[in-house]
């Protein structure tokens, strides 16, 4: 089956042309103006809209232990939601716990996505500690599971985070075997240490969540990070960057020749801390971490957006239901909830409130009317961090992130003209309230494709559970060529 996009504006990281697209058996046959349709092709009038290659997410949670609870989505939900917005391919984060076995939790990630993931997706693999056989495992995750980054957290001390000697060995080893390491930049000891002050000082609420991660302890954990990967050698991407602060140590680090890439995630570009301190507790639906900062942080991330110092903008998604989940952390007994949302009888603090903001859908829609439409950045920018970069840096171009012949056939045909409103009520996200709820948009998916197979149809859901792919990804070593 053919499938031809017709009239449209082909927008690209590096170019923009009127042409026509064709597609067969998945893939991008063809890229000209006035391509003749095959007998058998469907036929998609793009005129007055423009074309993008299908985007991606390399930041999402979707199955999550966390905080005692576990993320609302699943694969369903997600990878529906992820379409809706024009998002064609996830990269979830694998994270087991310091006592998982690594080899059963790769297992465990893959078997929630499989035969039900309607968009494509791969995985980060989380090293969530270093030992005698973690050198050998890695290797594992690379050849056998087909997974080639992975991912370390610097806080959550007990949990998922690392101590500094298997910081070192995990970069060691990835620089080794010339894997990409993400990484979550926050000082752990100074993140405990000050929660531990404010709640004895009884500063419980989820506005106390900012003041106990400040820019300072993101901009430190940079800091620590980057001199590791300079003695390693190693490849880093450091994971939702909220900060001038600590955007500005990576770029330094950069210009020495240090390897590194820098996201940021859509929160941070549209949301800012007073949204954390909103009253009756609502503040918690704006918890994630490293926390939204001051709105003064917003205008230099967009330059450093624009001006290409960030790389990619993804969503950290991390659905937790505010009514059921979010409450683990409410100071009144009644609304203290446990995992089943029954009342535990015990009083909360921000310390226990599931960390992150619901995003996956709107990520795209917000970067539009946020950032296009503001001028803040332009179209090559936008396809850019929220697509091609990613496909860069984690193996999947050009397969995925460009619309060229060869690629795959995920495709976005965008409505620039349409415009409407964010909620809850109509979001295909499996959570009980938006971040963005009554928020105007501009602009929207009105068919989004997958590997050629439309997904998406006037912007109403018209796809297959389960016909997203794993994407196996191999490293290509410089030295190969």
């Amino acid at each position: 089956m053919h499938l031809l996009i017709q009239h449209g504006e082909i927008v690209t990281a590096t170019a923009t042309e009127m042409a026509d697209v064709l597609c067969c058996d998945g893939k991008i046959i063809a890229i000209g103006p006035n391509l003749t349709a095959p007998a058998d092709a469907q036929i998609i009038d793009a005129r007055g809209h423009l074309i993008f290659p299908g985007f991606i997410d390399p930041h999402v949670h979707i199955y999550l232990p966390f905080m005692g609870t576990f993320a609302a989505d699943n694969y369903a939900s997600a990878s529906r939601a992820a379409l809706m917005g024009g998002t064609t391919t996830l990269i979830e984060m694998c994270c087991p716990s310091r006592a998982d076995d690594p080899r059963e939790a790769i297992a465990l990630w893959k078997s929630k996505a499989a035969g039900i993931s309607s968009c494509d997706y791969t995985f980060h693999m989380g090293m969530t500690r270093f030992d005698e056989s973690s050198a050998e495992l890695m290797k594992h995750i690379i050849e056998e599971e087909k997974v080639i980054s992975f991912k370390v957290f610097l806080a959550y001390k007990g949990a998922f985070g690392i101590d500094d000697t298997e910081l070192y060995q995990t970069l060691a080893t990835a620089a080794s075997l010339g894997a990409v390491v993400t990484v979550h930049c926050e000082n752990a000891e100074l993140v405990s240490q000050l929660q531990r002050q404010l709640v004895a000082e009884g500063k419980i609420g989820p506005e106390w969540h900012e003041p106990s991660r400040p820019m300072a302890v993101e901009a430190e954990g940079c800091h620590h990070l980057v001199t590791f990967a300079e003695m390693t050698g190693a490849e880093v991407y450091v994971v939702h960057t909220s900060c001038q602060a600590a955007v500005d140590i990576l770029q330094s680090a950069r210009a020495k020749g240090v390897n590194v890439h820098i996201e940021t995630v859509a929160p941070y570009l549209t949301l800012d801390s007073s949204y954390a301190e909103l009253l009756d507790f609502e503040g918690a639906k704006y918890v994630m971490s490293p926390p939204l900062r001051e709105r003064a942080q917003q205008d230099f991330l967009w330059s450093a957006l624009a001006d290409g110092r960030i790389d990619v903008v993804a969503t950290d998604h991390a659905p937790f239901d505010f009514s059921s989940q979010k409450c683990m952390g409410h100071p009144d007994p009644a609304r203290c909830l446990d995992a089943h949302g029954k009342p535990t009888g015990n009083s909360g603090n921000f310390t226990l409130i599931p960390n992150g903001i619901p995003s996956v859908e709107e990520r795209v829609k917000l970067l539009y009317t946020h950032g296009v439409c503001t001028g803040r950045i332009d179209l090559q920018t936008f396809v850019r961090c929220a697509s091609t970069r990613a496909a860069e840096i984690f193996g999947l171009y050009p397969r995925k992130g460009t619309i060229a012949i060869g690629s795959d056939a995920d495709l976005v045909v965008w409505n620039p003209e349409w415009s409407g409103t964010i909620s809850a009520e109509t979001h295909a996200m499996n959570v009980d309230y938006s971040a963005f709820e009554g928020w105007p948009i501009k602009g929207r998916a009105e068919w989004v494709t997958v590997r050629g197979k439309i997904m998406v149809q006037n912007a109403q859901w018209t796809g297959d559970q389960g016909h997203g792919q794993f994407l196996e990804r191999t490293i290509s070593r410089k030295d190969d060529c």
